[in-house]
C-alpha cells in the first residue's frame, strides 16, 4: 500500500483533517521498529480507519549521550515495514520541529509514577521528556486511539496520568510485551548485543517466570520474589540495577500482593540497558512463555 511521510506539524495536520471523523489510529516510536512496533500498527490497523506513526528520537529523554548516539536510525526500513503493516501515514519531524527556537515548556508529572524505578535511576528529567514529546505528539496527531507496548508499563503509567489530568481525548491502548521465542522483550537496543550477550539476556524473561512460577505456588512476600529473580541473574553473572515489585497502577511499594503488583526490572547487558517487567495478579496464571529447549 502507499504510505506517505510529512515532516511538519502542519503538513501532518493537513493530511489528516479530511479524515477525522473517522478513527486514527496513533503509534508513536524513535523508530528501528521491530515485531513489537509492529504488533502495535497491526492492532491500530483492525481498530481505525487511518494508522499514523511517529518517527523520533526524542533527545529530551536520554540521560546518556552517549546511549542518544548510539539509538539507531533506519528511517527506510522503518517505513517499508510500517507500510506492510498497514500504516498510512508517517510523521518523521526533526528536533528543531519538535523543539523550535525559544522552546521553553515542560510537561511534568509528579508522584511515586515518576519517582520510582526508571524516574528513580535516571532521574524526573527523564520522564518528563517522556511527558513533553509524547503531549506534544498527541496535540499534533489528535487520534482517538494510541498505543503503547507494555515493556515500558512505567511509561505507560505516566502517559495515563499527564493524559487524564490535561484532559487529552485520546484513548491509551497498552498491548501485552512481544518476546522473541527465548522469552526476551524486544527492544531495538537488543541489535547492540553480542551473539554471547544476547544468550545471556536471555536469562532476564527466566528470571521474571521463576519468580511467577513462585507467586503462583503462593508465595505472597514481595521481598523473597525480589530475591527469587536476582538468584536467577546471578547465575549468569547479572548485577540488577533495580529489582522491585510496586502497585500496578500508582506504582507506590507495596505489601499486600492479594491486588495486581508489578514486577519491574533494569540490568546491563554488556553495555546494554534492558528492561522489563511483568504483571502479577492473584488468580491469574499469564507466565511468560519460554522457549521449549530439548534436554
Amino acid at each position: 500500500m502507499s504510505i506517505r511521510i510529512v515532516r511538519t506539524v502542519a503538513e501532518l495536520r493537513a493530511a489528516l483533517d479530511p479524515l477525522r471523523g473517522e478513527p486514527i489510529g496513533f503509534v508513536p516510536t524513535m523508530g528501528a521498529l521491530h515485531e513489537g512496533h509492529l504488533s502495535l500498527l497491526r492492532a491500530a490497523r483492525a481498530e481505525n480507519a487511518t494508522v499514523v506513526l511517529s518517527i523520533f528520537v526524542n533527545p529530551t529523554q536520554f540521560g546518556e549521550a552517549a546511549d542518544l548516539a548510539a539509538y539507531p536510525r533506519t528511517e527506510e526500513a522503518d517505513v517499508a515495514l510500517a507500510a506492510h503493516a498497514g500504516t498510512d501515514l508517517v510523521f518523521a519531524p526533526s528536533p528543531a520541529e519538535m523543539y523550535p527556537e525559544g522552546f521553553a515548556t515542560t510537561v511534568s508529572v509528579g508522584g511515586a509514577i515518576t519517582e520510582t524505578l526508571e524516574g528513580a535511576l535516571r532521574g524526573r528529567s527523564h520522564f518528563d521528556g517522556v511527558a513533553t514529546v509524547v503531549a506534544k505528539l498527541l496535540l499534533a496527531v489528535q487520534p482517538d486511539r494510541a498505543y503503547f507496548g507494555a515493556k515500558d508499563a512505567q511509561q505507560v503509567v505516566v502517559v495515563r496520568r499527564m493524559v487524564s489530568d490535561l484532559g487529552i481525548p485520546v484513548e491509551i491502548v497498552a498491548r501485552p510485551t512481544s518476546r522473541d521465542d527465548d522469552g526476551l522483550a524486544r527492544s531495538s537496543r537488543n541489535t547492540r548485543l553480542s551473539v554471547e550477550e544476547r544468550h545471556v539476556a536471555a536469562v532476564i524473561p527466566r528470571s521474571l517466570r521463576a519468580a511467577q512460577d513462585a507467586f503462583a505456588s503462593g508465595i505472597r512476600d514481595p521481598h523473597r520474589l525480589e530475591s527469587v529473580v536476582r538468584d536467577e541473574l546471578a547465575t549468569a553473572a547479572l548485577d540488577p540495577e533495580y529489582v522491585e515489585i510496586v502497585d500496578a497502577d500508582s506504582l507506590e511499594p507495596i505489601a499486600d500482593l492479594g491486588r495486581p503488583a508489578l514486577l519491574a526490572l533494569a540490568v546491563r547487558v554488556g553495555e546494554v540497558r534492558l528492561i522489563d517487567n511483568v504483571v502479577l495478579v492473584p488468580g491469574l496464571d499469564d507466565r511468560i512463555p519460554l522457549e521449549r529447549r530439548r534436554p
